[in-house]
């Protein structure tokens, strides 16, 4: 009987460390994100609740800790967004205990990996604005706080943060004009600049007129309505402080393109000068700044009217395209790409950068930059009429000088479809090499300012500048294209220049106020081919193989971006 009862407890005690009991078990299966989500809402709000808790980092850092394994382990679910907004406002708060700098720097960067990664979630204008509050109330930054609180009002149209951050903006714009007005009260009397010249280029649906200054100055515009009592016609007019007329620009400019009738500029006061655009039919306008040197450009458009019946073009019919007052036809049995795709791009300009008195970088022996690209422009241009079938202009086709505003200018003249600038870089240090694809946008990095500058002809100080970074923000409404555009132009140059040459280094994708693109009406990048200023890549750029393939890769990367509008169009 002993024996049995033995037996019977040995037996007990293996079944029990054999098995594990049911909670066991339970703890051991992995718990989904929604439930991982609740606990660590749980953990927040108790956290909240407590003030004795929050006197303790290891409470913030564990409630944190949860909120973490959600969206490390869980990126694509839909709980992963909502972790990183509250362990981002966990750091905020926990700043405001700790003092700690890198737990504000920590929100940030969470904030922004939310903006970035989950772009259309209906917390991504809610972080952005986050993002501006930090600047604004922790780090006592009004001028970036302005920029990051324009993105909300840009990038998030329809998002519910926006009228929140229109508020902001309307604040922090008095905020820096008292600051500015104190600096000026603060400086000596500044002198006068002098208004030195009026030019425009136009069309009867687009006119880009761009008012030369001796030095910046402070300006505002207005619309004014049309008076037929007075016989006065509708007038846009920018008033420029501190400012005089010099000779050159007493009589009015004529233009008399059906959109505007002329401009003129006139001593107002005795320390502003007026200028007015005469006009005929205005249906949008722009006015924006460039520096060195500093000029004011205002973009003025018609209203297009849409034609609501118009249809769909079917491949295969004969149809024309017009060229001025030539027509060009379409062979009927030609099924190109931009053929097929009618509605899409049917016309490209492509930039070749520099020329003229501006040569771009310069190496040993005479190599510059401008003859390079335009080298490169003619090849692309070739390729793509023969690969895409899309009309293609140059903004230059010889050696001659274009200033930056006029190649965009061009390019909305042509009603142009696409935009691409070409580009050779330069750096200090002779090893640095690679390609690399820009877009309008604020510089995400020191490199980006330092290309922009050089791009630009203009101080790393100037493209800083704050109302130069609102300006490319506001007047960029194809930022979203102009960067999918990019990527597909990167990945196509890098693919086929690195399948002919060896150690290709592919540079990425970035963004960077270029003057060369403010104002375009259409998707537009910056493409740079290549390093003068590396030994390798210099040698290449003088080959014709390597230019082909430069542009091969560009055309591809085009082909693609089409292709991928056209299966947005049809899928919508």
């Amino acid at each position: 009987m002993k024996i049995n009862c033995i037996l019977l407890v040995i037996i007990l005690i293996l079944l029990s460390t054999s098995f594990p009991s049911g909670s066991e078990v339970l703890a051991k299966i992995p718990k989904k994100p929604a439930l991982l989500l609740k606990e660590a809402d749980q953990c927040r709000k108790s956290l909240y609740g407590s003030a004795k808790k929050k006197k303790y980092r290891q409470n913030w850092s564990k409630c944190i800790h949860q909120y973490e394994k959600i969206y490390n382990r869980y990126a694509k679910s839909d709980e992963a967004p909502w972790a990183l907004y509250h362990t981002a406002s966990l750091f905020t708060w926990l700043y405001t205990y700790s003092g700690k700098s890198q737990d504000l720097d920590q929100a940030l960067l969470l904030y922004r990996r939310l903006t970035d990664e989950y772009k259309g979630h209906r917390l991504s204008d809610d972080a952005q604005y986050k993002i501006g509050e930090i600047f604004y109330k922790y780090k006592k930054d009004p001028t970036h706080a302005y920029v990051e609180f324009l993105k909300v009002d840009i990038k998030y149209p329809s998002g519910d943060m926006r009228p929140k951050a229109k508020k902001m903006l309307d604040q922090l714009a008095a905020v820096l004009s008292e600051k500015d007005n104190h600096r000026e009260r603060a400086g000596e009397k500044r002198t006068s600049v002098a208004v030195k010249d009026i030019r425009y280029w136009s069309t009867p649906n687009y006119t880009r007129v761009v008012i030369d200054l001796d030095g910046p100055v402070k300006y505002k515009h207005h619309l004014l309505k049309a008076d037929p009592d007075l016989r006065k016609p509708r007038r846009l007019y920018l008033d420029l402080e501190n400012s005089h007329v010099t000779s050159k620009i007493e009589r009015p400019v004529p233009i008399k393109d059906g959109l505007l009738r002329r401009a003129r500029a006139g001593q107002y006061t005795k320390d502003s000068v007026r200028v007015v655009l005469d006009a005929e039919s205005i249906g949008g306008y722009k006015v924006f700044h460039l520096y060195d040197p500093f000029r004011i450009v205002l973009d003025v458009r018609r209203t297009e009217k849409k034609n609501a019946g118009a249809k769909p073009r079917v491949a295969g019919k004969k149809r024309t395209i017009r060229r001025g007052v030539r027509r060009a036809e379409v062979p009927k049995g030609s099924m190109s790409l931009a053929r097929q795709l009618g509605l899409n791009v049917k016309r490209i300009v492509i930039d070749p950068g520099h020329g003229g008195k501006d040569p771009g970088c310069n190496a040993r022996g005479g190599v510059k930059e401008k003859n390079i690209v335009l080298s490169i422009a003619r090849i692309l241009k070739k390729k793509i009429k023969q690969e895409i079938g899309c009309e293609v202009f140059l903004t230059r086709n010889r050696d001659v000088f274009l200033p930056l505003e006029r190649r965009t200018a061009i390019a909305n003249m042509k009603k142009a479809d696409l935009f691409i600038s070409l580009h050779v870089n330069a750096h200090r240090n002779r090893k640095i090499s690679g390609l690399e694809t820009y877009f309008l946008n604020m510089a995400t990095d020191e490199r980006s300012v330092m290309v922009a500058a050089r791009e630009n002809a203009t101080s790393e100080k100037n493209i800083s500048d704050l109302q130069t970074i609102l300006n490319d923000l506001m007047l960029n409404t194809k930022i979203t294209e102009s960067s999918r555009l990019a990527h597909n132009v990167q990945k196509g140059m890098v693919s086929r220049v690195r399948s002919k040459y060896t150690r290709t280094k592919s540079l990425g994708v970035k963004q960077a106020p270029f003057y060369v693109l403010i104002g375009a009406q259409m998707p537009s990048v910056l493409v740079e081919t290549g390093f003068l200023t590396n030994r390798t890549e210099r040698k290449r750029l003088l080959t014709r193989k390597y230019q082909e393939s430069v542009a091969e890769g560009i055309c591809a990367g085009i082909k693609t971006y089409i292709k991928s509008i056209d299966q947005n169009y049809k899928g919508g």
